[in-house]
């Protein structure tokens, strides 16, 4: 470890402590809002709910295809051990955070113990790792495997002699996490940045002896393979449909009609460059702002960014930018996996600044006003109701004390509607349907459709409206079987 110039580091570790508690405090805070956090926070609940830990299910006799399993064992997990609730839902994605820095801190501690929490200040802080520390969902584990993948590659390959073997067993381990966090796209998001650099530095010799890729190959298939064979014979076509639908269709034909499970999202090509710069707020404004004035230190003194590193978290970070650059169907979190390597490549450059003070004031400034203002987003929309979520109707309908009348919702069931109602919310397709069911029900509907209702002329008349609880309405009736719901 080489020689600190600086004294106490209590300024970026209080700033660390309160970012991370920040985040662990309000994960409970708020709801799980459609779509993504409430889909797949219920599939996780099926899972315990149906004790089948093989195949997730995206309804009632419906296999969820789009993603591997690890996000959706650890939350089903989770679940069983803290109960079915928020807090319980996100929580695993904090802790995979947490290793995630840890992984960062005790690589770069090895150079310089404020380089290390100047990089975790920074990764834990950033916009998109901040959110996705307490979102339920499956790109924090992916990040978690292709960051044990490409520190373990390069300590396999650059570190202390003892630490070798050890560290390329991690990359081989982080691949099967991968493959079990996201499916394929983890291979590409580790081996292309690592074939980039070993092709570009004329280091392909060193990295092909001194990796195992042999015994490592076969841990990874060890690792991840067995969920696949089993995956597929449980519910016929899941290859079929993940590995050509979902790694190939959806980013090379615009506006997929394919995805079983939601709306493709389209945008123009390119537009994964804009993701990454929000992902890294407030460092793609800070950073820069810092080159003004800088004074670095002298070469000899090892704090600067070594070229061979430097090109390594180039290739790493730009990796998922370069990889979905002519894709159209992405969403922001596809980048996520960049974020250490930017983290580790800015903190190496800040730390190489002999206005040490001056940057550690201004990145426990930023981190914690990022922090703080994320957090007062969130909070404020639960406090406002905006979230896009159906729990307030599900809370309502119980509040009527009729277990015995089913609660029922017209046209397309929110995820949240299922994962808040345990499962019980049916669906119909229109009113029409609901109506020839001639008995009573609790109805609920996307409050803008009531707004139609001269529209639906005969097909609302003899319905009570209960209330407006966020986006849903919830009536009761029909006239031809109703009964008091009080």
């Amino acid at each position: 470890m080489l020689v600190e110039r600086t004294g106490s580091h209590r300024l970026l570790v209080g700033a660390l402590l309160a970012v991370a508690a920040l985040r662990l405090l309000t994960i409970g805070l708020y709801t799980l809002a459609d779509t993504t956090e409430a889909r797949y926070a219920e599939v996780a609940r099926k899972m315990v709910e149906l004790n089948n830990w093989i195949t997730p299910w995206y309804d009632y006799g419906v296999p969820f295809w789009a993603k591997p399993p690890l996000s959706t064992w650890l939350t089903a997990g989770s679940f069983m051990v803290l109960g079915v609730n928020e807090f319980a839902a996100r929580l695993p994605h904090f802790l995979m955070a947490c290793l995630v820095a840890w992984l960062v801190w005790d690589w770069l501690r090895q150079r310089s113990m404020r380089e290390a929490f100047l990089a975790v200040i920074m990764l834990a802080a950033s916009l998109l790792f901040f959110v996705s520390a307490g979102a339920v969902m499956t790109d924090m584990a992916l990040a978690l495997g292709t960051t044990m993948a490409l520190r373990g590659f390069w300590l396999g390959m650059w570190g202390a002699p003892a630490q070798r073997t050890l560290e390329s067993t991690l990359a081989f381990v982080g691949l099967g996490v991968g493959l079990l966090a996201k499916g394929p796209v983890a291979l590409v998001l580790t081996l292309l940045p690592l074939a980039g650099w070993a092709l570009l530095t004329r280091n392909v010799g060193q990295a092909w002896r001194r990796l195992p890729w042999y015994r490592g190959s076969l841990l990874t298939v060890a690792l991840a393979l067995p969920w696949y064979v089993l995956a597929d014979q449980a519910t016929p076509g899941f290859l079929q449909y993940f590995l050509v639908g979902e790694h190939w269709q959806r980013f090379v034909t615009p506006g997929w009609a394919g995805d079983r499970y939601g709306n493709a999202h389209q945008f123009a090509r390119g537009t994964v460059w804009a993701f990454m710069l929000a992902a890294a707020l407030p460092w793609t404004v800070l950073v820069p702002l810092l080159r003004v004035g800088r004074r670095v230190a002298d070469a000899a003194d090892g704090t600067l960014l070594p070229r061979q590193l430097a090109l390594y978290l180039l290739a790493w970070a730009l990796a998922p930018c370069l990889f979905f650059t002519l894709a159209r169907n992405i969403i922001w979190t596809y980048v996520l996996p960049a974020l250490p390597a930017a983290a580790i490549a800015s903190a190496i450059w800040l730390h190489a600044d002999l206005r040490r003070p001056l940057i550690d004031r201004w990145v426990t400034g930023a981190a914690l006003a990022a922090a703080l203002v994320v957090s007062a987003v969130l909070l404020q929309r639960e406090w406002s109701g905006t979230w896009n979520t159906g729990r307030e109707m599900v809370l309502a309908y119980e509040q009527q004390h009729r277990r015995d009348v089913p609660l029922v919702f017209v046209g397309r069931r929110p995820y949240s509607v299922s994962f808040y109602s345990s499962g019980r919310a049916a669906m119909v397709k229109d009113w029409a349907q609901l109506q020839a069911a001639r008995r009573p029900v609790f109805a609920a509907v996307a409050a803008e459709q009531l707004e139609r209702a001269p529209a639906l002329g005969h097909q609302l008349q003899g319905w009570v409206l209960i209330g407006i609880y966020g986006r849903y309405a919830l009536l009761y009736g029909p006239s031809e079987a109703r009964a008091d719901p009080s």
